[in-house]
């Protein structure tokens, strides 16, 4: 759809590219560490806009695939120097060169095995020209004429790839949407899918803190001006043609695909990188799921091992192990960094029994049978005052049970004075003496749960054609109010995750109105916060009887 009829807003940017100490826009050609590297190179878009590249390339000047990594946050960055400044993330000193981009490939690595790193400052951003727009229609445009242009280079073997964590995956599923002819493999290294859903609300509940405050300004230095997405989040509170407009449509794609997601990414990436490998129309396509931190995981030298074979066959064409790796390879977490990746047949795995764990208000346990007996718990939903702040509910596991995929939590809720409310559900692992099991969360967090889940009430109206047994999605098209004192069925996503409980380990659920996971916006800016909420007197979940209430849960074989 073009811009004009979804009258985009525009700004003035955060900061000039000279105030985030980005060098001066001068092409230049040297020879460094074995690779000939151009900087600022102009690509001509379709419309005459010229956007800035930097090419990194074998110094004989022998045809190379080029690996694009198309991105809002600045080709010139210095990824050794952006890692050490975060350790957290576990980048280790070494495993990324200074020569690497943030979230891309690292040319130190690529350019001596015969490849091309094209990085690129898309349209608008830092001293590339023309307005810009994120994860848009015209975003895919200019990253098709990108690859185009890449593949008609001297130095270029016509087949290109892409690759890149978070923007530069989901900038991935957009221009592969568009099936460019030359573009020839690609490797979207956990990309969120739809803007609305996975970033700037989940469950309907407002992000007030990542998408709002971090994500909005990072994207924005520029030479010109950007799109105004604080604006128009205001202006587009429910979903419409705006936000379908910043969606991936993956079953357009059929491009080969490597496609890599983190358990971890729980209110990120996780749930899009799997729904478009899901969709995914390619004849050609692979899964690796980890409970890793993303960054770290990405430049561990495995796995960029790993991803030359993909590579190396797709866009060199040679012979490699790739078309013998099992469709889908998913780590079966048992705790922090410690758990078995196992093959699978496809996504959802098709060996999965989803069964009924039904909430007892009344003994505060999950049980595999239908309760009976009808019972209520409430707390407050601001989480603060007397009485309880949150309602718990557990089961013990008497045989070894992993569960691998989407749950979904069935309640039956009321409230005693408010109209809405925002729910947060948080799945965790116990050990058997009743202590938190943390695993790997975020970029940078060690004490992460299962999966985490979100709902505002008034947006629980289901998106029919979309929905599926394990996986309710929100339609977002309309606000249905609650009646206080009256009962309401409702389903919450929780976001896809893979767990082993031994024999007397436990899963504890928690419903409450507040965030699960709090960190500190000074000592952990990167994450997210629900601030603005509906929220006021107490919730109530009812259970057993008519009230069924249960957390659908994916079990596979545990061996």
């Amino acid at each position: 759809m073009p811009t004009a009829d979804l009258q985009y807003r525009f700004r003035e940017p955060y900061a000039k590219p000279e105030q985030k100490g980005a060098p001066p826009p001068t092409y230049s050609r040297t020879v460094e560490a074995g690779m000939l590297i151009e900087r600022n190179v102009a690509v001509p878009m379709r419309d005459g806009v010229e956007i800035l590249t930097d090419v990194f390339r074998p110094a004989d000047e022998q045809p190379a695939p080029p690996i694009i990594a198309f991105s809002p946050y600045g080709k010139h960055q210095n990824g050794s120097a952006t890692f050490n400044a975060n350790p957290g993330c576990e980048v280790t000193p070494g495993m990324v060169s200074r020569y690497a981009t943030f979230e891309a490939p690292d040319p130190i690595y690529w350019v001596p095995r015969g490849y091309a790193i094209v990085n690129v400052d898309m349209r608008g951003s830092w001293h590339s020209r023309g307005d810009a727009t994120y994860v848009s229609p015209e975003n895919a445009r200019d990253f098709y004429d990108v690859i185009e242009w890449a593949a008609a280079q001297p130095w270029s073997n016509g087949k290109v790839g892409a690759s890149g964590v978070s923007y530069l995956g989901a900038s991935q599923w957009r221009v592969a949407e568009l099936n460019p002819p030359h573009l020839a493999a690609i490797n979207p290294w956990e990309g969120r899918a739809d803007t609305y859903r996975e970033l700037a609300r989940h469950g309907g509940i407002p992000d007030t803190w990542f998408w709002w405050n971090r994500i909005i300004e990072n994207w924005g230095t520029s030479s010109t001006r950007i799109e105004d997405l604080r604006r128009e989040t205001l202006e587009h509170p429910l979903y419409d043609d705006f936000w379908e407009s910043k969606r991936a449509r993956p079953e357009k794609i059929q491009v080969p695909a490597f496609v890599v997601a983190c358990w971890g990414d729980q209110g990120l990436h996780a749930r899009g990188t799997l729904e478009c490998f899901r969709r995914l129309s390619s004849q050609h396509k692979w899964l690796l799921v980890h409970g890793r931190k993303k960054w770290a995981h990405y430049y561990t030298p495995a796995n960029v091992a790993q991803l030359q074979e993909f590579f190396d066959h797709f866009l060199k064409g040679k012979s490699t192990t790739v078309l013998s790796w099992p469709k889908v390879r998913a780590e079966v977490r048992e705790r922090y960094f410690v758990g078995e990746t196992r093959p699978f047949r496809d996504w959802p795995v098709p060996e999965t029994r989803y069964e009924k764990l039904y909430l007892d208000a009344a003994t505060r346990a999950l049980q595999r049978t239908p309760v009976a007996r009808s019972s209520s718990a409430s707390y407050s939903a601001l989480g603060s005052g007397p009485g309880r702040h949150r309602a718990k509910f557990e089961l013990t596991f008497d045989e070894p049970t992993v569960l691998l995929g989407h749950m979904k939590l069935h309640l039956t809720v009321s409230t005693d004075i408010a109209d809405d409310m925002d729910l947060f559900v948080g799945v965790y692992k116990l050990d058997a003496a009743g202590k938190h099991v943390p695993f790997a969360f975020y970029s940078f967090f060690e004490d992460g749960p299962v999966a985490l889940g979100w709902l505002r009430a008034s947006h629980r109206e289901l998106d029919l054609e979309r929905s599926t047994e394990f996986m309710p999605v929100l339609a977002h098209r309309r606000e249905l109010k609650l009646v206080p004192g009256a009962k309401t069925p409702l389903d919450i996503e929780i976001w896809p995750s893979g767990t082993r409980f031994e024999p007397g380990e436990r899963l504890l659920l928690i419903v409450q109105g507040t965030e699960l996971q709090k960190y500190s916006k000074i000592r952990d800016p990167v994450y997210y916060r629900h601030e603005d909420t509906v929220n006021a007197g107490l919730h109530t979940l009812h259970t057993g009887g008519s009230d069924e209430s249960y957390l659908l849960v994916p079990v596979v074989p545990a061996h």
